[in-house]
């Protein structure tokens, strides 16, 4: 025996005082082994088997926003040049996991910024899985309630996950580094008592010269007061058409000011709603903009360096 270690597995296959039935017996374990560590990663991230093990599908130099497939729903995942991260909306349930497993590399179980732009289930019925399978430091929501069941678990997975929670308010800027940054639209206003859909957090985007408007749910009446107080600051390339395409949202004059190169419709394939609406979509055709659904495309992928963006 010399001086250096000898590796025990080493030691149990060729100690010359190995029996045939102590290498039989060792193999076995290991077999078990290892089946019980396949079944642990895929408990640790269910989607696993489902998908490719590889890396993030955005560049890392570059600003990638993904318009998640999560069926009749709202969900999209932002990553910065800097790597830090943000997830808008989590979906109707746990479909978010395996839209984010797709977009997000496997190890990755950090999210910096979840906001929830109100509480309906379609945006926040994920959320509660979410904050179990990640890390999540920035929560931003609105001041509006729901008094459902799924509300109120979604508070409580809030209340412990320890992340800092801010109340979303007009004004209010989040830096995800490399010159990219979100800024708050609306609400302005205490929305406590505001129907759901109206209370919803409206942001831009913005990275360089390029910007994305984030809409939630918000009606008609809340995008036709942006006008009035924001104007031109509204224009963005990309435009998350509001309510899945509903004819309660993207005005005339909302649609005219934002002038989207882009339009994002986040839906389910032949959802009872009949999301989008022919209205909608009418409205986009005829000014130009190239509409693109998660329902037809799945997930809706943009990539910018700040000067331009495009569709990966």
């Amino acid at each position: 025996m010399t001086g250096r270690a000898v590796p025990f597995l080493y030691t149990i296959y060729y100690s010359p005082y190995t029996t045939k039935m102590d290498e039989l017996l060792v193999k076995k374990k290991l077999i078990l082994v290892g089946v019980l560590l396949g079944f642990a990663v895929l408990a640790w991230w269910p989607e696993l088997g489902r998908v490719e093990l590889g890396p993030s599908l955005c560049n890392p130099e570059l600003l990638c926003v993904v318009f998640l497939d999560v069926g009749q729903g709202d969900a999209a995942f932002i990553q910065s040049p800097s790597g830090r991260q943000m997830l808008i909306d989590t979906g109707r349930n746990q479909d978010v996991l395996r839209a984010l497993s797709e977009v997000m590399s496997f190890s990755d179980r950090d999210i910096d910024y979840v906001m929830a732009t109100h509480p309906d289930a379609d945006h926040i019925g994920g959320l509660g899985v979410v904050l179990d399978r990640f890390s999540v430091a920035h929560i931003i929501r609105t001041d509006n309630e729901s008094d459902t069941a799924l509300w109120g678990e979604a508070k409580e997975k809030i209340e412990v996950e320890g992340a800092m929670v801010t109340t979303a308010m007009r004004g209010q800027r989040f830096d995800l580094g490399g010159g990219v940054y979100l800024d708050v639209l609306f609400p302005d206003v205490d929305v406590v008592d505001y129907e759901s859909n109206a209370s919803s957090i409206v942001a831009r985007l913005a990275y360089g010269e390029i910007s994305f408007m984030l809409t939630g749910d918000a009606p008609k009446s809340i995008e036709e007061y942006l006008v009035l107080i924001e104007g031109e600051y509204l224009e963005s390339d990309v435009l998350k058409v509001g309510h899945h395409g509903s004819r309660t949202s993207t005005s005339e004059l909302f649609l005219a000011e934002v002038s989207p190169t882009y339009a994002v419709i986040s839906a389910g394939k032949d959802n009872s709603y009949g999301h989008p609406d022919l209205e909608v979509t009418d409205a986009l055709f005829n000014a130009g903009v190239e509409t693109f659904n998660t329902a037809d495309h799945g997930h809706i992928i943009f990539w910018s360096d700040g000067k331009a963006v495009s569709l990966k």
